[in-house]
């Protein structure tokens, strides 16, 4: 398994976004106001961050997160890479990334930055077809991602890709459909977000109106799980499932509606552990009254899920007396043993 980097986040709140898409109000999602970060102020972001570095962690990276990096002006562009730069020939930073719209990748804003140490590029994909993209008032289409991806393939930068699930026009199928396109563009890494109604976006006006009705979180997590299990079959390493939980969106007062969960992901390899043991019981014609499950050390939690919902669903289900889940560490992170 990869180990994640150390990544201290520097906030850019819709900065450099051409268009307001109806979902976004990186306010809400933040915290944070939008508005230009003076190089004293990065540094010092970075500094604090650098507190909480381990010697064990692995190696660090100044992300630029939460607008469209390269679609802020080059002057600020270079003030931004100069100070983070900084770090990185301090030696206390090894790399940086940023997130940024396909529609503003091309090969003269790559010379332009080629000189700074950018190891990793995020693109917000959200969606690979074309009417949800309209509908979602992207200002882009299918085809400027995978151009966007062309490109920085070609200059081995490594790469991700920012999905979206419950957009409008969106449906499983269609989905579905952008992540096997999303896997043809060949990411290194991919974020899947259930979309949420945030206050002040157009989305919440429209939830209001009764326009547009949200995914429930039921749904949303058994599509994000099939979502899921396809990356994971083609190699595509999926870094997060619903947006990192905060004090603001915690509050519920960003979030008018919608399959927001602070422990998203945790639900949906839940749900996974929980398919693969009833499975196995499905296929085992020697049931007893005692189930007893075998997973590693780190899945303990994911396979009992929340408030041990798995453990009470597989007693219902086979009429088992007791449920044991004991650790295994010759097994993968990812894995169950069935013994009944």
């Amino acid at each position: 398994m990869t180990k994640r980097p150390f990544v201290i986040p520097v906030f850019l709140p819709q900065m450099g976004c051409p268009h307001q898409c109806v979902f976004c109000n990186q306010k809400a999602i933040t915290g944070i106001t939008s508005h230009h970060l003076s190089s004293e102020k990065v540094s010092k972001i970075i500094i604090d961050f650098l507190k909480y570095r381990k010697d064990t962690d692995n190696n660090a990276q100044i992300a630029f997160y939460g607008g469209n990096f390269l679609g802020l002006k080059k002057d600020y562009i270079k003030l931004l890479l100069i100070e983070a730069s900084k770090f990185i020939i301090a030696k206390k930073v090894d790399s940086i990334r940023f997130s940024t719209r396909p529609d503003t990748i091309d090969d003269q804003i790559l010379d332009y930055i080629e000189k700074f140490s950018i190891s990793t590029i995020e693109i917000g994909v959200q969606s690979m077809d074309d009417t949800v993209l309209l509908k979602s008032k992207r200002g882009h289409r299918a085809k400027d991602t995978v151009k966007a991806f062309d490109l920085l393939k070609k200059r081995n930068y490594i790469t991700g890709a920012q999905m979206m699930v419950g957009l409008p026009h969106d449906d499983e199928e269609t989905a579905i459909k952008t992540a096997e396109k999303i896997v043809a563009l060949a990411p290194d890494f991919v974020r899947i977000y259930p979309t949420l109604v945030f206050s002040g976006s157009v989305l919440a006006s429209w939830y209001k109106k009764g326009v547009y009705v949200p995914m429930d979180i039921g749904d949303s997590v058994s599509l994000v799980k099939k979502i899921y299990l396809l990356f994971k079959k083609k190699g595509i390493r999926v870094i997060r499932m619903g947006l990192q939980a905060t004090r603001d969106l915690d509050s519920k007062a960003a979030i008018l509606a919608g399959p927001y969960h602070p422990s998203f992901g945790h639900l949906v390899l839940s749900d996974i552990f929980l398919d693969g043991v009833i499975s196995a019981v499905k296929a085992d014609k020697k049931l007893s009254e005692e189930l007893l499950i075998k997973v590693h050390p780190k899945s303990i939690s994911r396979m009992q899920g929340l408030k041990k919902r798995n453990v009470e669903i597989l007693k219902k289900k086979f009429n088992f007396k007791t449920i044991r889940i004991i650790q295994d560490t010759s097994l993968g992170i990812d894995e169950c043993h069935v013994v009944s």
